[in-house]
């Protein structure tokens, strides 16, 4: 019988559907589940303040485009913004791209860059190409990223090839995420009823706001978008 290591089914998962080579997954760091959750509750209730600087609605530098969130970013049938300045904000903004730790974040907008950067369908076609260094803030695949203690920012294209797929939603436990390819995840926090019909997670780059937060959703919903729930292989209970 051949024994396939937990490493060697999380590389051939990614060498089925990830177009990227894995790194060895073994030697990347181990986290707990309730480290885990520290993390993500760290970034939910992160206080910060906000000035003018730190408003953006144009091209930076290099020409990439920047909206930030704030209350001014009003557009039809987009999320709108709604950090303000000069008053306490609550929650790490959504930057596309973004993997800010907090003080990271902090120190940015004490230097005057943009306290973040929505997701917009040019954004999702220039991907890498999209992200501004005059941004701060995090996305989606930047905050597992962080919460799981990568060493970089795992795309929602990459983080398949670090864990191993669950055979059921049933299975999930905090920590875990749930992932669709090359467009969102989120961290799943537990479940809301005794059913499992409403799951609580942590996401950033959704509704109602740019930012993390934390909510129940629908799993039914989750499910007919293509949702896939996964395990990091370093993640400890």
């Amino acid at each position: 019988m051949i024994r396939l290591t937990v490493g060697l089914i999380a590389l051939l998962l990614s060498a089925c559907a990830a177009p990227a080579p894995v790194p060895e997954v073994k030697n990347f760091p181990l986290v707990t589940r309730r480290e885990c959750g520290q993390i993500a509750e760290a970034y939910r209730t992160h206080r910060w303040t906000a000035h003018e600087a730190n408003i953006m609605h144009g091209l930076d530098a290099k020409g990439i485009r920047v909206d930030t969130p704030d209350s001014t970013y009003q557009k039809p049938g987009a999320i709108p913004g709604w950090w303000r300045t000069g008053v306490p904000n609550q929650g790490v903004p959504y930057q596309w791209g973004g993997f800010s730790t907090l003080a990271e974040f902090d120190a940015g907008l004490r230097a005057g860059k943009a306290a973040g950067d929505v997701y917009t369908i040019e954004k999702r076609r220039l991907l890498d190409d999209g992200v501004s260094d005059q941004a701060v803030g995090i996305d989606c695949s930047g905050f597992i990223s962080r919460c799981w203690k990568l060493p970089r920012s795992y795309s929602t294209r990459e983080l398949q090839g670090l864990c191993i797929e669950l055979p059921s939603w049933s299975e999930l436990k905090p920590g875990d995420i749930l992932n669709t390819y090359n467009a969102h995840c989120l961290l799943f926090a537990g479940w809301d009823d005794a059913e499992q019909k409403v799951l609580a997670a942590y996401e950033t780059g959704s509704p109602p706001d740019w930012k993390v937060v934390a909510h129940g959703i629908d799993a039914k919903w989750l499910r007919s978008l293509g949702y896939r729930p996964l395990r990091y292989v370093n993640m400890r209970d």
